[in-house]
């Protein structure tokens, strides 16, 4: 019997699931036998997996689990070094020349474990079969209003927090904006037409905040992009990739420029192929902006768990869109598994 385990988030500020308790009854009738961990911080409380059936077991114990469980999480796996035996399937964050990608390929080599990293779970199409990424738009554009609504007060970001739903986000960000007493700013949004960008648009739409929307067409010419510093904030919403264009370059800092925030939602400032190149490492929720010059002062916020700030909306949408796959689990041979497997044999047998 194929066996699903879901296992607790071990990150700090990560109450996100990818799987809910409907989702799981429905891969009960399947066949498939589903685990969950008990959890302390997952927004979606243990007690419905339980009426859905689901073997409830403990905590942060998928180390111990049975060889041939499917360890289901969203976020990294504590960098303890441990060979990695099972089979995983999270965000893995590893196929892309990151420091720390490394090392977990490492740690799956040593084990003999297979990773079915989320991000490359892609239909014959070649899109993804689920992506958090309207809701990282979405938390992305709230974060850089709250980042410009600060800096207009001489200020820096404070730390930021999970909110029980959309609309209480939508409340926070207002009242920061309008304690500025200033017009709405204005943002132009890189990847407009795709899922995260949407998210971006659709919260400044909420926030009365007018976007200047760029997709491929807009970009198609390589750059360079001066038009990206005539706007108060630059909202990215384009992955990291060869052959993505620069959008920002180092000389933005000292440039003349009405630019003063810059969202980097998609969040990958360790790749060599990050599009914005005046910041090295991403924020945190303690500490949400990174002051990359002070005069004029220039922001950047990034932070690589964005969803998690609407932990509830954001597991619930994912969990809809990817249980159609899992459904699938019983042949990992399949389409969406296999293509997945072919890519981590790829980037294994590169290290």
């Amino acid at each position: 019997m194929t066996h699903l385990w879901v296992r607790a988030e071990q990150r700090e500020h990560e109450e996100r699931v990818g799987l809910t308790p409907d989702g799981a009854s429905q891969l009960l009738a399947a066949g498939i036998r589903v685990s969950v961990e008990e959890s302390d911080v997952r927004a979606i409380p243990i007690t419905g997996y339980l009426d859905a059936g689901c073997e409830i077991v403990a905590q942060n114990s998928w180390l111990d689990a049975p060889e041939d469980a499917i360890i289901f999480g969203l976020k990294e796996l504590p960098e303890d070094g441990t060979p990695l035996k099972h089979r995983h399937i999270m965000f893995g964050h590893a196929y892309k020349d990151q420091p720390d990608g490394q090392i977990l390929l490492q740690r799956f080599r040593a084990g003999g474990g297979v990773l079915y990293d989320l991000e490359y779970l892609v239909g014959e199409d070649g899109r993804r079969v689920a992506a958090f990424g309207y809701w990282a738009g979405y938390a992305g554009a709230a974060v850089a209003l709250k980042c410009w609504a600060a800096l207009k007060q001489g200020d820096i970001c404070d730390p930021v927090a999970t909110y029980e739903n959309a609309d209480a986000l939508i409340d926070d960000v207002s009242a920061d904006l309008n304690s500025t007493l200033l017009p709405r700013p204005n943002a132009i949004v890189i990847g407009a037409l795709g899922r995260v960008g949407t998210g971006a648009r659709d919260l400044c739409a909420a926030l009365d905040v007018k976007t200047n929307d760029w997709d491929m067409a807009e970009t198609a010419h390589g750059g360079p992009f001066p038009e990206i510093l005539d706007h108060d904030i630059f909202l990215n919403a384009i992955l990291a990739s060869s052959g993505c264009p620069v959008f920002v370059q180092p000389s933005a800092k000292t440039a003349a420029r009405h630019l003063s925030v810059i969202g980097d939602i998609a969040c990958d400032p360790t790749s060599e192929f990050s599009p914005i190149k005046v910041y090295d490492r991403v924020t945190t929720w303690d500490n949400p902006a990174l002051r990359v010059h002070l005069d004029p002062p220039l922001d950047v916020t990034a932070i690589d768990n964005l969803p998690s700030l609407l932990p509830v909306e954001s597991s619930q949408d994912f969990a809809g869109q990817l249980l159609p796959s899992l459904l699938t689990l019983i042949d990992l041979n399949g389409d969406v598994w296999g293509r997945a497997k072919a890519e981590f044999d790829h980037y294994l047998g590169l290290i």
